[in-house]
């Protein structure tokens, strides 16, 4: 198995017909064939299911499909590495972010980046924190920025100081009163909208308040807790940062005033692993502006 043989499958993929990626990659129909087949042979696996009307993509030809993004991904990163070596801040910056950090944290952060290195690109990749962190010991991206809590022994880092939880929810339906804050009890038999990475340490907390949580849904994505919590269902519960992302003025926004129910940004790198010029220059802007 070959990087030529990677994009080849891509391309047959990509374009759910062998004879349209023969057309794309400028390459009769039959070599095309031949190449997949060899691929499956190599693999002892068949990756593509061929019938008269449609080509249909196995389950290990959909694991080959993720692994080859991955590898052509890593391949174009290193290329453009070496290209600019010697050059410092031309290239690529790549940064993987979870939503609730990145959102808000990121386009500023960028943009004071940008002024002082016109010339320099980025790669932003979104995910949860569990996505950030396997890119980053793939080498795929070369900074992450995630929220605490996350296994760091094969990380460096730095952060930002600790950010409470909010409670949002629409209008007053669970959260009556006009005070900025609230106690971990203002959600008893609350439905709960959480994020699943801060469910040990939400469920935690209230149980040291005396009460176990309703928890009404489960999610990976802060935008979905917002979109969750809009519908009056229940009351999310976010990093106080994002509720920068929350548009709608309906949505009222109360701080927990808990002390373990804190989180923090931090932006990660894998320990060991050479850092570009660019990616080094990146933390110290960083680092300077917290």
């Amino acid at each position: 198995m070959d990087i030529k043989q990677l994009n080849y499958f891509l391309a047959i993929i990509e374009e759910g017909s062998i004879t349209k990626a023969a057309e794309r990659l400028h390459i009769a129909q039959p070599p095309l064939s031949h190449q997949l087949k060899l691929l499956e042979e190599e693999l002892e696996i068949k990756l593509i299911e061929r019938t008269t009307k449609k080509l249909q993509i196995t389950g290990a030809g959909e694991l080959l499909q993720y692994r080859a993004e991955q590898i052509l991904q890593l391949v174009d990163t290193t290329i453009n590495e070496l290209k600019n070596y010697n050059k410092e801040f031309l290239g690529v910056l790549s940064v993987g972010t979870v939503p609730s950090s990145g959102g808000i944290l990121l386009p500023e952060l960028l943009y004071s980046f940008h002024e002082k290195y016109p010339s320099l690109n980025f790669q932003i990749r979104e995910g949860d924190t569990y996505r950030i962190l396997d890119m980053l010991t793939k080498g795929i991206i070369d900074i992450g920025i995630v929220r605490t809590p996350f296994n760091s022994e094969i990380f460096d880092s730095i952060s930002l100081p600790f950010d409470p939880m909010m409670a949002i929810t629409k209008n007053d339906l669970y959260l009556q009163g006009e005070n900025e804050f609230i106690s971990v009890t203002n959600l008893i038999n609350t439905p709960l909208i959480i994020d699943r990475r801060f469910e040990l340490m939400i469920v935690s907390s209230c149980k040291k308040a005396g009460f176990k949580p309703r928890i009404l849904c489960e999610c990976d994505d802060v935008r979905s807790i917002i979109s969750w919590a809009e519908t009056g269902m229940g009351v999310g519960i976010v990093p106080k940062p994002a509720t920068g992302l929350i548009s709608n003025p309906n949505i009222i926004c109360r701080e927990i005033n808990e002390l373990s129910l804190e989180t923090r940004t931090t932006l990660l790198w894998l320990k060991d692993r050479h850092l570009s010029y660019i990616a080094k220059e990146f933390l110290q802007v960083f680092e300077a502006d917290i």
